[in-house]
């Protein structure tokens, strides 16, 4: 009697897991980018110690927790993952995970939806374990204030710098200086006479636009190598202290710190020419307040008048 021999493959009961590994780090400085290299080497050879798992794609963003700049690599994520490309996700930490607890929590339950697990590899979490959504939870609260301290922190820095008068910002080059080897700040003679003039013809009587004639005619470029002058050049310029050799630093976030730093650096113009320009700057100006609004006062140094 023939017989007859049939084929049966073996029933595969651990079937193998494709792998998306996410990493964020919030610049692209140097010292970030070695986190981002350290991030990945370490979470690929977690996939590799797993021998069901197989990498399939790594999502990599450039983006601070707290700004607005759109995560395109953590929305493809998602979208990979809705699709069933992927079924583990693998990252560091909660804190490069989500910005917040309400963005975390919202996108586990859009991967768990989709049968996708989350592991978190700093913090030891998956969510296929039971009750992880709340230890995520309480998590990601920590990892949020941790961040917000370390904001924190580097805000206090840069406020103690600015108080004990080691803080960067004082030497900060600008027209009419450039740094000697130390890199302390030093009269740039050519460019100094440039600043002089436009105090002097200021206090003289011309107006912005005219200065930008002058400067023109005299063939004397820009700050920043331009052959024509802008007006917001000079008029920076005519409000910048800093000729006069005071520095004064403010936190433009929360204006909350302000240090000033006389005889820094040595002056170009000063304190009586500089109070002079301002006083001036303030009679010039075309608009005034009256209890019916605003309206203009002075045709003298508009913008038509050279």
């Amino acid at each position: 009697m023939d017989q007859k021999i049939w084929y049966i493959p073996a029933r595969n009961d651990r079937l193998e897991k494709k792998v998306g590994i996410y990493c964020r780090v919030s610049t692209n400085e140097k010292e970030q980018l070695y986190s981002l290299a350290a991030q990945i080497s370490a979470l690929t050879r977690a996939v590799a110690n797993v021998s069901q798992w197989r990498l399939a794609d790594v999502f990599i963003d450039i983006a601070s927790a707290k700004g607005e700049i759109p995560r395109r690599e953590f929305e493809r994520l998602l979208r990979e993952c809705e699709a069933h490309n992927i079924s583990v996700v693998l990252t560091k930490s909660i804190s490069r995970f989500g910005r917040d607890t309400v963005e975390t929590l919202s996108a586990i339950n859009r991967l768990k939806a989709a049968g996708v697990r989350i592991i978190f590899e700093q913090e030891n979490l998956d969510t296929d374990e039971v009750d992880s959504n709340l230890m995520i939870s309480v998590m990601e609260s920590l990892a949020q204030a941790e961040n917000e301290s370390r904001s924190g922190n580097i805000r206090l820095g840069l406020a103690m710098r600015a108080a004990n008068g080691t803080s960067g910002l004082y030497k900060r080059k600008l027209y009419g200086y450039t740094k000697d080897k130390d890199e302390e700040l030093v009269i740039d003679d050519e460019q100094a006479k440039v600043v002089r003039d436009i105090f002097r013809w200021y206090l003289d009587g011309a107006s912005v636009l005219g200065i930008i004639k002058k400067l023109s005619d005299a063939g004397i470029p820009s700050p920043t190598g331009k052959g024509t002058w802008s007006k917001r050049s000079i008029e920076k310029m005519l409000e910048n202290e800093k000729y006069t050799g005071t520095v004064t630093l403010l936190d433009s976030a929360t204006q909350e710190y302000r240090y000033q730093m006389k005889e820094c650096h040595p002056p170009i113009i000063t304190e009586s020419e500089f109070r002079a320009v301002q006083q001036e700057k303030k009679k010039r100006s075309n608009i005034v307040r009256d209890d019916d609004g605003k309206h203009r006062s002075s045709k003298k140094y508009s913008s038509k008048n050279k």
